[in-house]
């Protein structure tokens, strides 16, 4: 969806169209998340918006998308990927790479896989289908969206009209994020190991 018609649509709905629109997109339809956001932030920089509507608006869409994704997995699991994947952009490869990363490094995806495009859309469906209890997966996204949204929206709100370089600056921001936490999480698996195995000697 080019920028124009974001603009559009905020200007005609106002904040319901941050809502709804970041709803879609965590759901898998072709909204470009990042950037709504960070042009959310541009929008309370320039006072057409303010800061705590927005924040909440997209917070909340947020949440009720990566829910809908959730209900979605754990009602319709693979059958739902089978038949609708291909109109969310959805396709099994994929999936099958998320099962994987939520098998390895669980829970925690849920939180940073907000930050990886092609992630965010699948995971709560993985978990749905895993049969992850809400609670646990209310936690653990929850947290994911408040940091997410958080993080785009202040860019945007303080890069002030150099926003449109940060959501792609941001992505391979995240993926060395991503690596270091994942490095730090084995190193720190590995130490206690490798403590047990003394105590246990």
């Amino acid at each position: 969806m080019p920028l124009q018609e974001f603009l559009v649509w905020i200007a005609t709905y106002g904040y319901a169209a941050i809502f709804v629109l970041l709803m879609l997109g965590i759901v898998g339809l072709p909204v470009p998340d990042e950037t709504l956001l960070t042009l959310t932030g541009y929008l309370i920089f320039s006072g057409t918006l303010r800061f705590v509507p927005g924040f909440i608006c997209a917070f909340l869409g947020t949440m009720c998308g990566i829910t809908i994704s959730y209900q979605i997995g754990k009602v319709g699991g693979v059958r739902f990927i089978q038949r609708f994947g291909g109109k969310l952009h959805i396709r099994q490869e994929g999936v099958d790479r998320v099962h994987s990363w939520f098998n390895r490094w669980g829970h925690w995806t849920l939180t940073i896989g907000y930050f990886i495009p092609g992630i965010r859309h699948v995971i709560a469906i993985v978990a749905g289908s895993s049969g992850l209890e809400y609670r646990t997966f209310a936690l653990f996204a929850y947290s994911g969206a408040l940091f997410w949204t958080g993080l785009f929206i202040c860019a945007g709100y303080y890069l002030g009209n150099s926003w449109r370089a940060f959501p792609e600056t941001m992505t391979t921001i995240a993926f060395w994020i991503l690596g270091a936490a994942i490095a730090g999480a084995s190193v720190y698996w590995l130490s206690r190991l490798w403590r047990r195995r003394k105590r246990g000697d």
